[in-house]
């Protein structure tokens, strides 16, 4: 590695940063004492952290973001596939050094057909081929996920509808993203990686609801949906049908779900990974 690779890392652009996980990777870059600019398509929506750089920009228009990268050694990247190739080139010709891609497994496990694997497979590419130094952090599933798709049901009817109830899955805290993400932007040894990041165990749906349930002292229902009531009810909610048939996925016969937790959070950051359960306490007033 290049001695100008090798320089600490001081001033961080987080573009996704009124969201999920950009949301919380902006407060604690800067309780690490790090200059951080944060991109938001639109700042009156968003109060950051006192001390936080804002600009407005948009991915998807690469002609907002003149100069947003100017000055910043490392950006953290949210996936927008159709201008990565030239949001990648706008930072390498600021002098960017490095890049923490916010990615999915999607990437390892499906191929072009795959609507999860299109949409962040180019972003990657960008970045591995823009010489500067990258990781990829690969998610699963959201723990996230479940305030739009439960929150209404629970705190209406204390139910959680959902297909394949007994299915397990092993989601993702999205503070369990952001720390991951603060340790690649960072430190060292993380150049040339893609880790996957899951939660440290399987949970179903079914058991969702009861850890729901737990956090909120009161018992929640679970109601098993077909695929059919499961799409009819994703599009009403805005989903792409797109989008609802990839989260349809059918397990093959044989299909082994002891490979679903990855050991790569506990391996960054040094410490277990925080559980749906403690996921369901964090977002107790959520459900309420």
């Amino acid at each position: 590695m290049n001695n100008k690779n090798s320089e600490k890392i001081e001033h961080v652009l987080v573009t996704g940063a009124g969201g999920t996980v950009g949301g919380l990777v902006v407060p604690e870059l800067r309780e690490r004492g790090l200059r951080v600019r944060a991109l938001t398509r639109d700042p009156s929506r968003r109060t950051f952290p006192a001390g936080v750089e804002v600009a407005a920009g948009d991915l998807a228009d690469p002609a907002t973001l003149d100069g947003v990268f100017d000055g910043v050694d490392a950006v953290f990247l949210f996936p927008v596939a159709e201008t990565a190739a030239a949001v990648v080139d706008l930072m390498r010709r600021a002098g960017v050094r490095r890049v923490v891609v916010l990615s999915s497994t999607s990437v390892s496990d499906g191929d072009d057909t795959d609507f999860g694997y299109r949409h962040h497979r180019p972003v990657e590419e960008a970045v591995e081929r823009s010489g500067l130094e990258w990781t990829h952090l690969r998610a699963g599933e959201f723990m996230a996920n479940d305030l739009d798709s439960y929150s209404g049901s629970v705190r209406a009817e204390g139910v959680v509808r959902a297909p394949h109830g007994d299915r397990p899955w092993a989601p993702v805290h999205e503070a369990d993203l952001a720390d991951a993400a603060v340790a690649a932007l960072t430190g060292s040894g993380h150049h040339g990686k893609a880790y996957t990041l899951t939660g440290p165990e399987t949970v179903t749906a079914a058991e969702r609801a009861a850890a729901i349930g737990a956090a909120l002292g009161r018992e929640i229902r679970f109601v098993h949906l077909s695929n059919e009531e499961a799409r009819e009810l994703w599009i009403s909610q805005g989903v792409p049908p797109e989008i609802c048939d990839w989260l349809l996925w059918e397990a093959p016969d044989g299909w082994d779900p002891s490979g679903l937790v990855s050991s790569d959070y506990e391996k960054i950051t040094g410490r277990r990974g925080r559980t749906y359960a403690q996921w369901a306490a964090d977002h107790r007033a959520d459900f309420s």
